[in-house]
């Protein structure tokens, strides 16, 4: 992974020492809030429903241990002893108090960490394919490209003021595990007459607009990435509304506009600009990547593996769920889900992380990664090691096999937290965690992603998931719309809304009543609930949700 450098380190120690004066004058009243505001967003620091919170960039994905124990410590020592991984590869702290936060991002730098463009209208972290660098069917390690984006991105002096927040993520995969539909801008690698690209997408964004990203360039050199999306933001900062934030994001602009004259106007600036990189960039990614080698795998037998796989039925259930195919035969990927039944979505307590950095540190080749699905992983492990991992797992609380079933809920913070919620999304997700878990029906029903917002912004990615579930504020009671269909991956789509809304009481029933529904309609077992819907459409699951006597009285 990427190693700070000594201007890395000056840049961010100057950063800090200047948000720290201006923290102080904001303490002793020099500064009012509205004049703390935009200093403090640069910052990455929000003013929450209760306290501040402080959101940190996990650039995409990537922590070593070290990195994860020194979130850990700053959960303990200034937070409320956990942290929450969000849908964007950051992790937040909900109970920091003013006066702290300079001393935590000093810490957060000791460790080449940061919250900077964490909030604002700029270039937002870099998000990634979180099995990036281990997945069996990836044409290259992305997180070379990413750090230079995001080393590119920090600090812009263009792009510091845009008409909306913005944010791009990248996948080396055919297999699209980083919802690069959904992203103003979404770069997806593939090949060309045995050459490396990228195909471009721009304009998807999800939130009070949700629209699916267009494609705006089928192959892009990869040499070419840098200016072309230098061109692409350039375009946007000169046509992007500002004079209404909810028609600010690109995708709006490319709406109104039309893709073909976003696309001639990229590809104007992407000729004059194209000259000016003049091959540097790409000087700095062939030094970025040197940051990227593979680890040292090794040859192991893996017989501990096997017997233990044939010999304990929990194991066996873990290693089905959560492990994933990885390109040396002899390794596996590790999903830890932090989605215990009942528990908070994307929750993880200092101690919890500590063990997640010693299991990195012991059998992860030191490396961890965060998905946008609010769960962590480690991305190599030899197969000989999965029963020591699993144990040490377990011992935390860390071992529940539910990676892509129904319970492992991605969910935003709701109204328990967020000062922009308009209903409670973290008891929603428990609830129905719980129930599918006492129905002992999860690895019966299959994947199944589920997501829930709880508000129109949707940071819990509901639009694409398979069954979403949106809370409003009707009337000053919370209401819950539900939407089926959604896709998050490569074959991306919007949900289909159901119908009238359900109270917070009801949405649990209603949810089930859903997968009863898909239950009685799949094919068999192998069929799962999206391909089910995609087969049958809406009808079966709108029936079950609003039994005919329910209409009619």
């Amino acid at each position: 992974m990427y190693s700070y450098n000594e201007f890395d380190r000056d840049f961010l120690a100057a950063r800090n020492a200047q948000f720290r004066a201006q923290v102080e004058r904001r303490i002793d009243g020099s500064l009012t809030e509205d004049e703390f505001k935009p200093l403090r967003l640069m910052n990455g620091l929000y003013l929450q429903l209760h306290a501040y919170m402080l959101r940190v960039a996990i650039p995409y994905g990537t922590l070593s241990a070290t990195q994860m124990r020194q979130l850990a410590m700053i959960a303990d020592r200034w937070d409320r002893g956990y942290g929450h991984f969000t849908t964007r590869q950051n992790i937040q702290y909900n109970w920091p108090k003013l006066q702290d936060v300079p001393d935590m991002l000093d810490a957060l730098g000791d460790v080449g960490m940061h919250a900077i463009q964490t909030s604002g209208n700029t270039i937002r972290n870099v998000t990634a394919d979180h099995f990036a660098g281990a997945a069996r069917d990836e044409i290259a390690d992305p997180r070379p490209v990413a750090e230079l984006i995001r080393q590119w991105s920090t600090d812009h002096p263009e792009f510091q003021f845009l008409p909306r927040k913005f944010k791009i993520a990248i996948t080396g995969s055919p297999t699209d595990r980083a919802v690069t539909r959904a992203h103003d801008i979404g770069l997806r690698m593939v090949e060309k007459n045995g050459q490396p690209g990228y195909e471009v997408l721009v304009g998807g964004g999800l939130g009070r607009t949700p629209m699916i990203g267009k494609v705006i360039r089928d192959f892009l050199p990869k040499e070419y990435l840098l200016p072309y999306l230098e061109a692409i933001v350039s375009v946007y900062n000169v046509l992007g509304r500002r004079d209404n934030k909810y028609k600010a994001r690109i995708k709006i602009t490319v709406h109104e506009n039309g893709i073909d004259t976003i696309r001639e106007k990229v590809e104007a600036r992407f000729a004059v600009l194209r000259p000016l990189f003049s091959g540097v960039d790409q000087q700095m990614l062939a030094e970025i990547e040197g940051h990227f080698a593979p680890p040292a795998f090794r040859n192991a037998p893996t017989d501990a593996y096997d017997a233990a796989y044939r010999a304990d039925p929990v194991f066996r259930s873990w290693c089905d769920t959560n492990l994933f195919a990885h390109k040396q035969a002899d390794y596996a990927i590790v999903s830890i889900s932090l989605k215990k039944h009942g528990a908070t979505p994307g929750d993880a307590t200092g101690d919890q992380m500590r063990v997640m950095a010693d299991i990195a540190e012991r059998f992860g080749h030191d490396e961890l990664r965060i998905s946008h699905e609010q769960n962590v992983i480690l991305p190599h492990v030899h197969r000989s090691d999965l029963p020591a991992v699993h144990a040490a797992l377990k011992a935390a609380d860390l071992a529940t096999a539910n990676i892509g079933l129904i319970s492992d809920i991605i969910a935003c913070p709701g109204m328990d937290y967020c000062a922009l919620a308009t209903a409670r999304s973290i008891p929603v997700a428990q609830e129905i965690a719980e129930r599918f878990e006492d129905l002992k029906l999860e690895h019966d029903i299959g994947p199944l992603k589920l997501k829930i917002s709880g508000c129109i912004n949707a940071c819990g990615h509901h639009h694409v998931g398979h069954i979403g579930i949106l809370g409003l504020d009707r009337a000053g009671v919370e209401n819950y719309q539900i939407t089926i269909g959604g896709d998050g991956t490569e074959t991306a789509a919007l949900g289909e809304r159901m119908g009238p809304g359900f109270a917070y009481d009801e949405v649990t029933d209603a949810v089930e009543r859903i997968v009863q529904a898909y239950l009685k309609t799949r094919r068999s077992p192998e069929e799962t609930f999206l391909e089910t819907f995609r087969r049958v459409g809406a009808d079966p699951f709108k029936d079950a949700l609003y039994p005919k006597e329910t209409v009619d009285a």
